[in-house]
């Protein structure tokens, strides 16, 4: 066998770490995977425990009945661990950045896995992963919190980053800026003046500022009002799927990666 692509991570997870992008997932890309015959998904280093991959096979079932998940981990003890929790439509592999399944996956969720990575690596396990999709795939790559109560992800296709999503609970934050530690390994570093991730979560901070009259009707309302003024200047997501009321309302934002990206 062909020793996997990768190294180990810490392992860290927990019930519902990732139920922010799995709701994500299963709203934006829910139809992707219904007209997908066959439709493959990919948990990619899914930890000491499966919990975030069962979870997500059932979140994503609910939507689309027929999808198969394979959870891949690059430690076989972790592999053996999942391995009871199998069931028809769900299996688990060892595995890395290779994805060792029977045929290229229409959706790939790599999460808390290029955070132990250089930029100039991130950058290339991008190329790797998304060069593995089936066509008109989809990757999703992001960070979240031990608790998941903030994260950031960023949605790409064999053309590169398409999209970027911020999300929290509301009371996970005292400022937007704060999501700033779970930004991708391919922004963390650029955090800084001159970059248009730092304009962008600075004018972030100005809008949550100027609807503090909102929190009076609590920090949900506060934070529609921030994303509303937001708007006027930065090309947040407006319309289903990617963004409106409704998703705004659980805490979300998502703009175009190129609104964001490195210079």
């Amino acid at each position: 066998m062909t020793r996997p692509v990768g190294a180990v991570t810490r392992g860290t997870t927990g019930h519902n770490r990732l139920r922010r992008s799995d709701r994500w997932v299963a709203a934006v890309h829910g139809r992707l995977l219904r007209a997908t015959p066959r439709p493959l998904v990919v948990d990619l280093g899914y930890g000491a425990s499966p919990t975030t991959t069962l979870e997500l096979f059932d979140r994503l079932r609910r939507v689309a009945p027929a999808v198969e998940v394979v959870g891949v981990e690059i430690d076989p003890v972790r592999v053996a661990v999942a391995k009871p929790y199998e069931r028809e439509g769900l299996s688990f592999r060892l595995g890395g950045f290779e994805l060792p399944v029977p045929r290229p996956p229409t959706l790939v969720r790599a999460f808390n896995v290029l955070r132990q990575y250089g930029e100039s690596e991130a950058w290339h396990y991008w190329d790797v992963l998304t060069g593995k999709l089936a066509p008109g795939g989809v990757l999703v790559e992001g960070t979240s919190s031990e608790n998941g109560r903030r994260a950031v992800w960023v949605g790409l296709s064999p053309e590169g980053p398409r999209t970027i999503t911020f999300a929290a609970r509301f009371d996970a934050f005292e400022r937007p800026s704060d999501l700033a530690d779970r930004l991708p390994k391919t922004l963390i570093h650029r955090n800084v003046p001159g970059e248009r991730i730092h304009a962008f979560l600075s004018d972030f901070d100005h809008a949550w500022a100027v609807s503090a009259p909102y929190g009076v009707h609590g920090r949900r309302q506060r934070w529609l009002a921030a994303v509303r003024f937001l708007a006027l200047t930065w090309p947040v997501s407006a319309r289903p799927p990617l963004g409106g009321p409704a998703r705004w309302r659980l805490g979300e934002l998502t703009l175009p990666w190129s609104a964001v990206g490195p210079r």
